[in-house]
């Protein structure tokens, strides 16, 4: 999902006390997630025997960036991911790592939230990552009149949007679709799409990602 800026909204910086609990929580979050990103992604390069260059030209992220991300000097942001993700031909969810087995649980605190740059988006996984190589459940918020705009997903993946608090519009193509809580619509998003909050409140959803099989 490709994070877009809302031109009515500026992002206002994060103020928070030196020393406070959750700027640290947040500090050792990021780094695990750029750890575990990191190896990942050269794991799934490695075993599809690409090279750096052959990534970025699948995926259109600059092979100095995927280098970057390999060496956990960055983390990249959800759009690259999705990019990378594309381009390794795997759903999104396994760039977080995690493997499945009966039983497996995902405990609210222990999902990695993922924020867009300017803080207005979050997609948090709901499913262990590794369930299942076909289908990805995300819950999003978005806030209060704030866009979040996606490029195309790999040929033939589809989504199921359901709202369950606050209102959303989704934009697919040509088409657009005004959803309140309790509504749901299904797309093709192997093309560009948007979710949009014009609402004075922030929206939530659960977002179902379903990948065609091989």
């Amino acid at each position: 999902m490709k994070p877009a800026t809302n031109p009515t909204n500026k992002t206002r910086p994060t103020v928070r006390k030196r020393g406070a609990n959750m700027a640290t929580g947040d500090a050792v979050g990021a780094a695990d997630l750029a750890r575990r990103i990191g190896q990942r992604l050269r794991d799934e390069r490695m075993a599809r025997d690409m090279s750096l260059d052959d990534l970025s030209r699948a995926s259109g992220v600059s092979r100095a960036a995927l280098s970057q991300i390999e060496t956990r000097k960055s983390s990249p942001s959800i759009s690259v991911m999705w990019k990378i993700a594309v381009g390794l031909g795997i759903p999104f969810s396994e760039l977080l790592g995690g493997e499945s087995e009966n039983g497996q649980v995902l405990r609210r605190a222990d999902a990695q939230v993922l924020r867009s740059p300017d803080g207005r988006m979050e997609s948090r996984p709901i499913a262990p990552a590794g369930t299942t190589p076909w289908v990805e459940v995300f819950e999003l918020r978005l806030s209060a009149r704030s866009t979040q705009r996606s490029e195309p997903h790999a040929v033939g993946t589809r989504e199921i949007l359901v709202v369950l608090s606050g209102s959303m519009r989704i934009e697919i193509g040509d088409s657009a679709y005004d959803l309140e809580a309790g509504d749901s619509v299904a797309f093709r998003a192997d093309q560009g799409h948007a979710y949009i909050n014009s609402g004075a409140s922030e929206a939530r959803a659960h977002n179902v990602i379903i990948y065609p099989r091989a």
